[in-house]
């Protein structure tokens, strides 16, 4: 396990995560790690854990820490109701590890097939505000595999879930989604995880990306300060380790509202779908998005 960074100012240690549904050698869950002082991320560690036995082990350290991880938490509500699932988020997932990711296909796939063209996906409100893919997709991207990787480790963890699910209150996991910010600064793709895909022009728009966030120029606001990994950041053209740093920084921007529930919203949040961090329509506080809404996409 890598060694955790140490704070001299002794604030939580925060965490972006950007998790894959099959971590391998070639492609595992990063970790980006730091600290917050003021409105300024800094970036300590970039780490790669390539099971997800070592991904266990890592959400069993002690707190205290916040992270954002890069998969759904739930599914749509009404998908939960019309499979006749459990409403509550605990005995949910504690059902959907149950399942194969086969028998979790075949059952999206008889929804998918019974609802109209153009229709065919359910979405949580969040997915709405984030412009995200539906939860229950199994391809292009497969959110709903890295769902059912993802949210019964976070639930066997023991984890907090903030309006979620009660656990250890030192150990706070909250939803992210690196998308929602890049593609608030720019339209253009930055990453590929073929070799042959990683052009000069997706290196130009991760440039653009770390630029801006350096900034703090997008609706989160929060600064990153990435030190001796900003041109890790930039080189690595599957995007792994640049959606860790954009995890990190909505971790951030959570940690800044953890009196006023996180960042949630205080109308709107449903406790089974859940919410993605930092999914902000009409900001009521200072860090107003002046921008406008991003073009529906994808995980």
């Amino acid at each position: 396990m890598p060694a955790l960074p140490v704070n001299p100012e002794r604030s939580i240690l925060l965490h972006g995560v950007d998790f894959t549904s099959a971590p391998r050698s070639k492609k595992g869950i990063t970790i980006a790690s730091g600290y917050l002082t003021g409105d300024v991320f800094h970036l300590h560690t970039l780490s790669t854990l390539c099971d997800f036995q070592s991904f266990a082990d890592w959400l069993a350290l002690p707190g205290p820490w916040l992270g954002a991880f890069d998969f759904p938490f739930s599914f749509p509500r009404a998908l939960v109701q019309q499979l006749n699932w459990p409403e509550q988020w605990a005995p949910l997932i504690a059902h959907v590890a149950t399942l194969s990711r086969a028998n979790l296909r075949e059952q999206f796939k008889a929804v998918c097939d019974a609802r109209p063209v153009g229709s065919k996906f359910l979405h949580r409100a969040t997915d709405l505000i984030a412009n995200s893919s539906s939860s229950m997709k199994w391809v292009n991207p497969p959110v709903a595999y890295m769902l059912h990787a993802g949210a019964p480790m976070l639930l066997e963890a023991g984890v907090s879930l903030p309006l979620m699910h009660a656990g250890d209150n030192q150990r706070i996991a909250l939803e992210g989604y690196p998308g929602m910010v890049a593609r608030s600064i720019t339209q253009a793709s930055y990453k590929n995880d073929a070799r042959a895909m990683q052009t000069p022009e997706r290196f130009a728009a991760r440039e653009a990306i770390v630029k801006a966030i350096e900034a703090g120029a997008y609706p989160q606001r929060i600064k990153l300060h990435a030190g001796q990994h900003r041109q890790a950041l930039l080189d690595d053209g599957s995007g792994d380790l640049l959606d860790a740093a954009l995890c990190g920084l909505l971790a951030a921007w959570a940690w800044q509202r953890r009196d006023r529930n996180f960042g949630l919203p205080a109308a709107g949040f449903d406790p089974l779908e859940g919410w993605i961090v930092g999914a902000i329509d009409n900001v009521e506080d200072s860090n107003k998005d002046t921008g406008s809404r991003p073009a529906p996409g994808r995980r």
